[in-house]
Order: C-alpha cells, then structure tokens, then sequence
C-alpha cells in the first residue's frame, strides 16, 4: 500500500494577445496543430513506426488531442465573450517523461486556452510547462518541460506573436 502524498508547487501562467481576431487565431491555432488520428497510431505494430508517424504529422512537434468551443456549453448563460480550450501534445514527448514517472501524464497533454478580449481579440493562456515537470523532480523530466517551453514559444512566434521572456530559454 502507499502512503498518501502531498506535493505543492507553483506554476507560470501566461497570458499572450495573438495579435489576431478569435476566428482567424483559432483557425490559424489548428492549422498549425493537426488533430491526432488515434486510430492511425493505435494501429501501428512497433514503437518506431509511432515515432515516424508522429514526426511527420506534428511539423511544430505538437498535435491537438482534443477541442470544447467553451462558449457552446453555457448555451443562456452569461458567457461574455469566444473561448476554446484545447489539449495538445505529442505522445512520444511525453513516453519520454512517462517512463520515470507516470505522474507526469497529470499535465501531460498541455491545456491551452484561446479567449477573446473586450475587442475580439485572441488572447493565448496556458501554464509553462517546464513550471509544471519540475514539480516532479526529476532532472529528466524537467529536461523535457524546458523543451516543451520551446515548442511552445515556437508555436507563439509562428502565430505572430511574442512569447514572454523565460518561456523559450
């Protein structure tokens, strides 16, 4: 049997303006992050055929695991303004953290946000990711937060706009 835990740890959260109108940053957010065909990579025979198919498919090394248009679940509420929440990752980047400690699968895919502000504008949130591994504590997953912050400020430049200062190393 084991003990009960308790772990408490901080992480960064970042708010990013996209510089863009919701409907295009939404557009241009899963244009630039295929959908994973579970299928497709459920039906392969070997770990090796995983990683080719998961190269090929993500150019950004990140997939979309999962979408909710926020907004379309508080049908009458007193939803104010677009938002989308989506999961996204690669199941080989996170295989890579799995093996020291299968905890890490608890932020493993990231979850970002996309909402419009007051002017329609697409603001990006999400937490670093590297602010979440290292509460693990191990060096091998930290390793792989860092570069999940990359990707990250990476998807961020290649959307057009500015990822904050410590997010891309």
């Amino acid at each position: 049997m084991t003990d009960t835990a308790t772990a408490t740890h901080t992480v960064r959260r970042l708010s990013v303006p996209l510089g863009l109108p919701y409907a295009e940053a939404i557009r241009r957010f899963e244009d630039l992050l295929p959908v994973v065909d579970l299928d497709r990579f459920t039906a392969l025979e070997n770990w090796d055929d995983v990683v080719t198919l998961a190269g090929r498919t993500a150019p950004l090394g990140l997939m979309r695991f999962w979408a909710l248009d926020v907004r379309s679940l508080l049908v009458g509420g007193r939803a104010l303004s677009d938002c989308t929440e989506f999961l996204v990752g690669n199941h080989v980047i996170a295989e890579r953290m799995y093996r020291y400690d299968p905890v890490a699968m608890m932020y493993a895919p990231l979850r970002f946000l996309i909402r419009a502000d007051r002017a329609g504008e697409a603001v990006c949130v999400f937490e670093q990711p590297s602010t979440q591994f290292d509460s693990l504590g191990r060096a091998e997953i930290s390793a792989v937060g860092r570069e999940l912050d990359r990707k990250v400020a990476t998807l961020l430049t290649t959307l057009g706009a500015t990822p904050p200062p410590g997010l891309a190393g």
